[in-house]
């Protein structure tokens, strides 16, 4: 093939007549290579399109091909070009050559999303270790021991954040122009969607929901902590910054603008303290929308979500109620209180309250399952165990425990999913416990679940007080029968489970601001009871989720009346199978009978309880009378 340079197919004059360029314009493997442009290139390019009017202000001001990415509309009017639409035609041109920049994507084949385009700089991050590390962190963590088909990882899942998180912006870009999204704006924002997740450890929210905070009780660390010191190694660890410079990046600016993305803002603490207005540095207050793509903290509305409902729903085999591609053709950005929102419109808002439900749906059928749940309690046990025993070497050949490793990236790249089989097939006899755990969770020998109950009101739960309730559990000394084992505090294990719609008690919907067709510039709000009767009062819910660790018939009976008793003694909610487990104790507490919780007592459910009732305390009363019998000798 003929690689020579060739000059551009319509170099012409104004009048028509064609004519040698002065220099032939660059071409890079069938593309015009606009990067190495100098000077009279990017002029050559003015007169190609029907601008050469202006190319002595671009020869004055020295414009070569990598400055053409740095205009702005400020940078023209200095230029002198103060006319709005010869500014907004010569946008258009220089659209062109981003198209140009962007036919040598790559395309990937997504089960979700179908064929997935990305620009040459995202394959360059993920062309890292330290993006390659997600194909081995298992995007649901313990669910994949209850769900078979749950076995995908956080890189599938950034991949397809990245993805929507460019359809979104440049979905706003087509429908409102005005906006001045710039191409360097929709490159950071996908550059975010992809990297979001690079912090996550080992079983992905069991590490740092679960482990991390009792390995090291005294810190607060969350995963898009380690997202940003993550991103950040991977930009030094491979070069990157030249790289994102020729790609058009503004260095350091846009870097930080990526990283509030993912994490806020950088600054929280003084921001907090000097009640700072805008306290992004990455973009300016009049692009406050984009903030609201990646991982939206005002309403929870964002392409994260998108993308985990549908993947996650794939993979879990559950239904998924929101579909975004309608949230995309309504999307647009209002000005709200002198900020501008991404709004949408208002026939939407029931698909909304179905999103989050789907939300609700998600976390009670499969994130927190009781199996998933236990088994994920386990393998933090097992990682307790462990921690001191296995080291990892960081940086300068510093070793660091499981624990300690989110201290230092190049200790931190080496953690994954794969700790669990370098524990189970350890000889080390430090982590035979460990070992053990595991073994049991392979083996299927789990703990049992005693069941759940709620609190009248929501509590303040803490590892202290997880604590004293299981040792009020081994204490619970049910108030009919003979205790015939005693009971330990360690073999408990007490859960809380929060269900929301992703704002604690709040109603999310109340933070969306919607139009209508008649005004696209309006955005008000709509209130619940506008949109149905039949949505839900309270928003939150919490969960008080009991398990055993021993499994002989005898111990786990006898846990399970404590756990009645328990429920009993702390006023909690009758657990689901009360009746069946401890029917000799639930009458005891008048507030659980059917007819003061608004049940039909003449129900056949109703009367199938009762049955188990009468039937349970007869075999109580007997079994009491026969241990008295043999205590006392006959009579």
């Amino acid at each position: 093939m003929d690689t020579r340079e060739r000059p551009l197919a319509a170099d012409y004059t104004a009048n028509g007549g064609f004519k040698t360029p002065e220099k032939k314009v660059s071409v890079a493997g069938g593309q015009l290579d606009y990067m190495r442009w100098g000077v009279e290139e990017t002029c050559q390019y003015l007169r190609v399109e029907g601008l050469g009017t202006w190319e002595d202000k671009f020869r004055e001001a020295k414009i070569t091909g990598v400055g053409l990415r740095y205009l702005g509309h400020a940078e023209l009017e200095k230029m002198g070009i103060e006319c709005l639409g010869v500014r907004l035609q010569i946008f258009h041109s220089l659209r062109k050559l981003w198209q140009v920049g962007m036919q040598s994507n790559k395309v990937f084949n997504d089960p979700i999303h179908g064929h997935v385009e990305l620009h040459p700089l995202l394959i360059r991050i993920m062309d890292t270790p330290q993006f390659q590390r997600l194909r081995h962190i298992k995007q649901l963590g313990g669910t994949y021991f209850v769900f078979p088909g749950a076995s995908h990882n956080r890189f599938e899942h950034s991949i397809g954040v990245g993805h929507l998180a460019g359809e979104l912006v440049k979905a706003l870009n087509k429908r409102q122009p005005e906006l001045l999204i710039s191409s360097r704006d929709i490159l950071c924002v996908q550059i975010a969607g992809l990297c979001h997740d690079l912090g996550h450890g080992p079983f992905s929210h069991m590490f740092d929901g679960m482990f991390i905070p009792k390995a090291r009780p005294g810190i607060k660390w969350k995963h898009e902590q380690a997202s940003i010191h993550m991103f950040n190694y991977l930009v030094e660890d491979n070069d990157l910054k030249p790289v994102m410079e020729q790609h058009g990046l503004v260095l350091p600016e846009d870097l930080v603008f990526i990283k509030e993305q993912i994490a806020g803002p950088m600054d929280t603490s003084s921001s907090r303290r000097k009640k700072v207005p805008w306290p992004y540095k990455g973009r300016p207050e009049d692009k406050s929308f984009l903030y609201e793509i990646v991982a939206n903290k005002r309403n929870g509305i964002d392409v994260d979500k998108w993308d985990y409902f549908a993947r996650d729903c794939h993979h879990l085999g559950i239904q998924n109620n929101f579909d975004y591609r309608r949230f995309l053709m309504f999307a647009r950005v209002i000005d709200v209180d002198g900020q501008k929102h991404i709004c949408t419109r208002d026939k939407e808002v029931g698909n909304l309250y179905d999103m989050f439900y789907t939300r609700n749906c998600l976390h009670r059928r499969a994130y927190q399952h009781k199996v998933g749940n236990i088994i994920e309690t386990m393998i933090t046990e097992a990682f307790l165990k462990a921690d001191q025993f296995i080291q990892i070497e960081g940086s300068r050949g510093k070793m660091f425990s499981l624990s300690k490793a989110i201290d230092d990236m190049e200790a931190y790249i080496k953690l994954t999913d794969h700790v669990f089989e370098q524990i189970l097939h350890s000889s080390s006899p430090e982590l035979a416990e460990a070992k053990q755990i595991l073994q049991n969770i392979v083996c299927r020998r789990l703990y049992k679940c005693l069941g759940q109950t709620q609190a009248d009101e929501p509590m303040t739960v803490t590892q202290e007080t997880s604590k004293k309730w299981e040792a009020d559990l081994a204490k619970s000394v049910p108030q009919w029968g003979v205790q015939e084992v005693q009971l330990q505090p360690e073999d408990f294990v007490v859960s809380v489970i929060v269900l929301d719609y992703g704002m604690k008690e709040k109603n999310p919907i109340n933070k969306v601001r919607f139009y209508c067709k008649n005004d696209l510039t309006t955005a008000y709000v709509i209130s619940k009871n506008q949109v149905s009767k039949l949505l839900p009062e309270c928003f939150t819910e919490q969960l008080i989720r009991v398990c055993y660790k021993k499994r002989d018939p005898k111990s786990l009976e006898a846990a399970k009346k404590h756990f009645v008793q328990w429920c009993i003694n702390m006023n909690f909610s009758k657990p689901q199978d009360g009746d069946i487990i401890a029917p000799e104790l639930t009458p005891l507490k008048p507030s659980w009978s059917c007819k003061r919780q608004g049940e039909d007592s003449e129900g056949e459910g109703s009367k199938t309880i009762n049955r188990a009732m009468l039937n349970g305390r007869k075999k109580a009363k007997v079994q009491l009378f026969k241990e008295a019998g043999q205590s006392k000798g006959p009579l």
